[in-house]
């Protein structure tokens, strides 16, 4: 049974690489790992943004319940409610040693050391671009080597976040910072939610650019992996946190802010290798399957379930996932279900639609769907066929012929934030706010073949 961990996880990302069949994007070395892995291509983050998203990966359980509603870094400042459900505590009572490397953005801005006690971490080395990710990685390997010890080492890249550069053009922040390149090599991919505009092609150049960037820094860590003769006892996971840094996708809870690349790869487990899954799975679902997998411990205190029954006997996977966004730069509240083909979205604020609500950065590309000079603000609810329309373009709310479906996923939804105790349901609210959850409360408990008035 490989014992050993070695999680990486990026920012930004989506599903924007070779394995997920984007074709002008240089991503060798994750390629190469994907295909030797169990590739989900269903998995979703369950919030579109960076610190609930990765609080939710590294303890299996919801924002609302972990804590994290909003960003940890000052000057917002949000934090785990009990930084004791962390992977890192899990496994060091199993006799790992822990190490992180990178990115931490899942707790509360401390010192290195300070976080290394509150998660459980015997070492931790935040912060750093990607050659000082990679040469602590590859260090924190080699001392593994050495001690024969079983590890959890967990590397976080930046890239492919947006970086300011003096190249950006004024008023504008790319994805180059001081190290990236833009790359059109195999040509240029604009998503088709974007409109393809020349601005559109010059961003995506660049992001293309910082994911190549990014994926040279896997292969490095994962060729060290192999010459200390790690790999066949090491699990590798790679995963990032949500979708693309751009306009409709990040901070949305539509498929392109939440669709997150996720692979395993198990060396000593036939059924794990050079396979892809098509089923439902949600970041929760991480944690536990890495303690089945390693230790052989299943929780009982984590909202996920774990992926080994569905990868090694086919059993059937979750019928739903769910997304929810709070608070980023300011409060919007929105929570999401999605089964294998629809999805309703409950929008509890009218903030903007589909944009990025950091606004730190200025982007070049606009939304496919943009017609004035704002997209406008949320309706209270939102039904897509994601068959049918996969960029979520044209709601189907007030459809007749979807009056029991939507009733069906409203039910589905308001059983999710009541079980998982979501402060949406009890505190405070705004006028709008109400007004969405009374129109929530309606639809849910309709009968479904009834037609249903919203109160909107």
């Amino acid at each position: 049974m490989a014992r050993n961990i070695l999680l990486l996880h990026c920012h930004d990302l989506g599903r924007f690489l070779g394995a997920y069949g984007v074709t002008t994007v240089t991503t060798v070395h994750l390629d190469a790992l994907a295909a030797e892995s169990t590739v989900f291509t269903s998995a979703f983050a369950t919030s579109p943004h960076c610190s609930p998203a990765r609080a939710s990966l590294f303890t299996g359980a919801y924002p609302q319940q972990h804590g994290v509603l909003g960003l940890t870094h000052e000057p917002f400042g949000w934090d785990l409610t009990d930084p004791t459900t962390h992977l890192a505590h899990r496994l060091r009572q199993h006799g790992y040693r822990t190490e992180l490397v990178g990115v931490h953005h899942e707790s509360r801005t401390h010192a290195d050391a300070e976080i290394a006690r509150r998660l459980g971490f015997d070492q931790v080395r935040s912060g750093g671009d990607r050659d000082v990710v990679v040469t602590r990685t590859i260090d924190a390997l080699t001392r593994a080597a050495a001690s024969g010890e079983p590890f959890y080492l967990q590397a976080g890249f930046h890239e492919p976040h947006r970086e300011p550069s003096d190249r950006d053009r004024a008023g504008i922040m790319g994805f180059l910072g001081d190290a990236v390149q833009p790359d059109a090599t195999h040509g240029i991919s604009v998503p088709s939610y974007l409109a393809d505009t020349a601005d559109a092609q010059e961003e995506m150049a660049e992001l293309q650019g910082a994911v190549r960037h990014m994926d040279e820094g896997v292969g490095a860590i994962l060729s060290e992996l192999e010459r200390l003769g790690l790999a066949d006892d090491t699990i590798v996971v790679f995963t990032t946190d949500h979708g693309l840094a751009l306009p409709r996708a990040k901070c949305t809870l539509y498929d392109a802010g939440l669709g997150v690349a996720l692979f395993l790869r198990v060396p000593d487990r036939p059924r794990w290798q050079g396979r892809r899954v098509g089923q439902l799975v949600s970041h929760v679902d991480v944690v536990p399957t890495l303690l089945e997998l390693a230790v052989s411990d299943l929780p009982a205190d984590v909202a996920g379930t774990s992926l080994v029954p569905l990868v090694e006997h086919d059993e059937p996977a979750r019928t739903f996932t769910f997304g929810q966004l709070t608070y980023h730069t300011y409060f919007d509240p929105k929570r999401s279900v999605r089964s294998a083909d629809a999805k309703l979205i409950l929008n509890l604020s009218n903030a903007p639609r589909a944009m990025d609500p950091t606004q730190s950065w200025m982007h070049r590309s606009v939304p496919i769907d943009l017609t004035g000079p704002t997209i406008g603000t949320s309706p209270v609810m939102e039904f897509y066929d994601l068959a049918a329309d996969p960029d979520e373009l044209v709601n189907l709310i007030d459809d007749p012929d979807r009056t029991a479906q939507v009733s069906e996923f409203a039910a589905a939804l308001r059983h999710w934030m009541q079980e998982t105790a979501d402060p949406l349901l009890t505190h405070p609210t705004s006028p709008r706010h109400a007004l969405a959850l009374a129109g929530l409360e309606q639809i849910a408990s309709a009968h479904h073949d009834a037609p249903v008035e919203l109160p909107l």
